[in-house]
């Protein structure tokens, strides 16, 4: 068996990330000292907005009057898809409780946080459907306070389509912030007076790396970089079809890695004849996101077997992972690190990014190995109780005394000592040997 690389990326997500690094730390810091005025500050320098942060509901309203009912149509629907999925999510895990010793019983209760802050970028594109993938989700979730962030779009306000998916979706607060600066004040609540208990949403490096320095003050959805494809294919996969999905993903930005692993070098060589063709039909600025991306981070691996090619794509747990190839449930029941997966030439990488239901944001640079994509779980918190009789005490007391011995916690051991007096005067009990030192 043998991996072949008939084209190699010269690039990886992990070498960007440095001046990102400096950047944030320093513009966090700045934020951390000074507050809402450092914010208004980079506001206008970043994004050139001088108007307000929070925007009232006239101002809501009178930005999305002329939204055309159509859009309004196809937003309406991917919110109720998103909303749907995560609801089924969000009842897939239950409270319950358990009696594990006779008198001990033990449960969790699963309850929403009480605030969130979702951010859906607006910089080379606008991502309406990130609007809705996080504030929906949430809403699903039923956090109580929902604030939802993004930049002026292209020296205007926020655009207004973005706006609509925000409200739409169910978003209590909406701040015209973009970058850092947004990402900041939603966690140290900022504008608001509500800090945030989790921060979610796609963004650029900056907002990537201001999650990942933030993260522990706040819990957030997935440490992300640049969007990643990559497709699983073998001699039945159409190799237009193929190279049209690696390029929709490339046009993401210009370090955004597109990989095909396949078993069959006619169609690996067909898609690379493809790929320039189809990316220099693309409008300027699709062009040189995907030019660049693919140029600088495709790859395409030419494998022996299926079993090699799921084994290599596991070993890259791309974000998102497409299967072009026979035998689907094969594929299903072998792979096992990917942020989702798009199973058959029916169910492009694009469905799931605007509208199918599950959400696209999802991790990014192998962290798929240990972690999942943005679920209403990521909005739960699963809180663990315990509660029993005196007679159980007694029991569990005697062995909470001894193990506390042996590891030398005294202290721990006295807490069940004076319990046992209490429930059980009189009665004698092995509590291990008292801690001297």
């Amino acid at each position: 068996m043998a991996v072949t690389y008939l084209k190699r990326a010269s690039k990886t997500p992990e070498t960007e990330t440095a001046t990102a690094q400096k950047v944030v730390n320093e513009m966090l810091a700045e934020i951390l000292k000074r507050g809402e005025d450092a914010v208004r500050d980079y506001a206008l320098k970043l994004d050139k907005w001088s108007g307000e942060i929070i925007m009232s509901e006239d101002e809501i309203q009178k930005s999305i009057k002329d939204v055309p009912a159509g859009v309004r149509k196809d937003i309406d629907f991917g919110v109720k898809q998103v909303h749907d999925f995560a609801l089924a999510q969000k009842n897939s895990i239950k409270d319950f409780s358990v009696e594990l010793y006779p008198g001990v019983t033990a449960g969790q209760r699963v309850i929403p946080v009480n605030v969130v802050g979702c951010y859906a970028p607006a910089g080379r594109y606008a991502h309406i459907a990130s609007a809705y993938m996080g504030v929906a989700t949430a809403k699903a979730a039923g956090v109580k306070t929902i604030v939802a962030c993004s930049s002026p779009f292209r020296g205007g306000g926020m655009h207004p389509y973005l706006l609509y998916a925000f409200k739409a979706a169910g978003a209590d607060v909406i701040m015209t912030l973009g970058g850092v600066q947004a990402i900041a004040s939603m966690a140290y609540g900022l504008f608001t007076g509500k800090e945030a208990d989790v921060v979610v949403g796609p963004g650029n490096k900056f907002v990537a790396e201001a999650k990942r320095i933030l993260f522990g003050k706040v819990g957030i959805d997935v440490f992300a970089g640049p969007s990643e494809i990559a497709i699983l294919a073998d001699e039945t996969a159409d190799a237009e079809m193929v190279a049209w999905d690696l390029v929709g993903q490339a046009e993401h930005g210009v370090e955004s890695p597109a990989w095909l692993i396949t078993t069959s070098k006619t169609l690996a060589e067909k898609v690379m004849e493809l790929m320039p063709r189809l990316i220099e039909a693309l409008p300027p600025l699709a062009n040189e996101a995907a030019g660049n991306g693919w140029r600088d981070y495709g790859e395409v691996i030419l494998c022996d077997s299926r079993e090699e090619a799921a084994a290599k794509s596991d070993e890259y747990a791309p974000e998102h992972l497409e299967v072009h190839a026979a035998y689907l449930p094969w594929w299903l029941e072998n792979l096992t690190s990917y942020g989702s997966l798009f199973l058959g030439e029916e169910t492009t990488v694009a469905y799931g990014d605007k509208c199918s239901g599950p959400n696209h944001v999802l991790p990014t640079k192998r962290a798929a190995k240990y972690s999942g994509g943005l679920s209403v779980h990521k909005f739960m918190k699963t809180l663990t109780w315990q509660q029993m009789t005196r007679d159980a005490a007694v029991h569990i007391g005697g062995v909470t005394a001894r193990i506390s011995r042996l590891e030398g916690m005294e202290a721990h051991a006295r807490t069940a000592d004076a319990r046992l007096a209490k429930y059980a005067p009189g009665r004698e009990f092995d509590l291990g040997t008292p801690v001297k030192e």
